[in-house]
């Protein structure tokens, strides 16, 4: 579909010259003689971008500037003016408008900042849509449940605080979606948030992501890199899984910790920074300080605020909202359109143990939506586990080796539901060789 673009200008050979050369570069126009008409066409043609001209009898551009802004109206506004007012162009960007084109115009720079207006407007626009969706995700924050509500007042108080918050629950429990929650309701809102996973990086890549590294710091090293610390100055860095960190990269955090400074990899000089540390584990921390795997004086650092979000098991008067919700964001994605669940899907739903928490969830729902008839979720549309006849719990009728897979099959899914998908994180809580466990993966028939 064509932007649309509003020309206003006293002189009907000037319309008609941009009316021909923006027809021409596929634009749809529409004409203003004055700037009252101007005012009742925008109301009519919602245009993308006005083209209007500053000297015309009655309204001049400026005003009929001032009574669109007046109106509420942030159209993006383009001054069309000759060379000897320019200065009174200047002016007219001072209230509001986007750039000026002096007449005579010359075709290609007027479709230049055409252009580049209407590509303003486009951006502006996707970022609006963009927070209008983070604000629909943070929804998944809110719960019913005792324990959520006391979560989300605990996190509310700590978030227009510098302190350190670290996050405590379950893998897929939300905590990286409740660390941007607290980031979007602190004052570093406009400044970035920055999540960065500590499972499966050696000790190397990690501080390489944190502290980054400079030119020739390593082999492979070729060019200066910023790391996430400094790239966040300002926001906010989501340290997730922090209890994996490894002990030697555990000192240079508490004297970031300490000092809000740090030198690259292979530098010397200090490089100070303004950011807000959250951090997020599922491990026992305090049994990783009394083993001697975590630094007692990190762990003091990071345990500032602390905040434990339940597992989904045990806030099950949240779930039918949080499965409306996925239902109605997986039937947007779909192109279907699903408005309600069947009595038996809330049950059997609300009787799950859900080990992968609101992870799995989403999954399950996501699911259903993909294979199931709109306009409302059946029993037939979620995965035999929820419905209770997965291979392993009816194995009676089994022989010994299947039922045996079907026991391991029935673990690996639930180890990997925890660890959201990641396998090396689903073999350490299994006790298994990621290769091994690849292996099960492929023989047992996992997808």
């Amino acid at each position: 579909m064509a932007d649309k673009i509003l020309i206003v200008d006293d002189e009907p050979f000037n319309l008609d010259l941009l009316e021909q050369e923006l027809t021409d570069l596929g634009y749809a126009i529409e004409r203003a003689n004055d700037g009252e008409e101007a005012l009742k066409k925008v109301e009519s043609f919602q245009p993308e971008l006005i083209l209007l001209d500053y000297m015309m009898p009655g309204m001049n551009g400026v005003e009929v500037l001032k009574e669109l802004r007046k109106r509420g109206n942030d159209i993006p506004v383009v001054i069309i003016t000759a060379y000897g007012t320019i200065e009174r162009a200047v002016q007219a960007m001072k209230e509001g408008a986007y750039d000026f084109i002096p007449k005579p115009f010359e075709p290609d720079h007027m479709a230049l900042i055409v252009q580049k207006a209407l590509e303003r407007e486009r951006l502006k626009r996707g970022i609006e849509v963009l927070s209008g969706e983070v604000g629909e995700r943070y929804r998944l924050v809110a719960g019913q449940s005792a324990k959520m509500s006391h979560a989300i007042d605990s996190a509310k108080k700590a978030a227009d605080s510098k302190a350190t918050v670290l996050l405590l629950g379950e893998s897929g429990s939300g905590k990286e979606l409740f660390a941007r929650a607290i980031h979007n309701w602190s004052e570093r809102r406009g400044s970035p948030f920055i999540a960065i996973n500590c499972v499966g990086l050696s000790k190397e890549l990690l501080e390489s992501e944190l502290f980054g590294h400079e030119r020739g710091a390593f082999t492979g090293a070729h060019q200066l890199k910023k790391g996430k610390m400094e790239l966040a100055h300002g926001g906010t860095v989501f340290l997730d899984e922090a209890g994996d960190i490894s002990s030697e990269l555990q000192t240079k955090l508490l004297r970031f910790l300490q000092e809000r400074e740090f030198e690259r990899v292979g530098g010397t000089k200090p490089i100070h920074v303004d950011i807000r540390i959250i951090a997020a584990t599922n491990r026992d921390l305090d049994g990783a300080v009394k083993e001697g795997r975590f630094r007692e004086d990190l762990y003091h650092r990071l345990n500032v605020i602390p905040i434990t979000l339940p597992p989904l098991r045990e806030r099950k008067e949240d779930i039918p909202a949080l499965a409306d919700f996925f239902m109605r964001r997986f039937s947007k994605e779909a192109k279907k359109h699903f408005v309600a669940m069947a009595k038996e899907v809330e049950e059997k739903l609300l009787v799950y143990d859900w080990p992968g928490n609101v992870r799995e969830l989403a999954n399950v729902i996501e699911r259903a939506v993909v294979l199931g008839q709109s306009p409302k979720i059946a029993l037939q549309d979620l995965p035999p586990r929820i419905v209770g006849t997965e291979p392993i719990t009816s194995h009676e009728s089994l022989s010994y080796h299947e039922a045996i897979d079907a026991s391991r099959r029935e673990l690996i899914i639930r180890a990997l539901a925890q660890a959201q998908g990641n396998r090396a994180a689903a073999a350490k809580a299994l006790g298994l060789h990621r290769t091994h466990l690849l292996k099960l993966i492929k023989s047992l028939g996992i997808g």
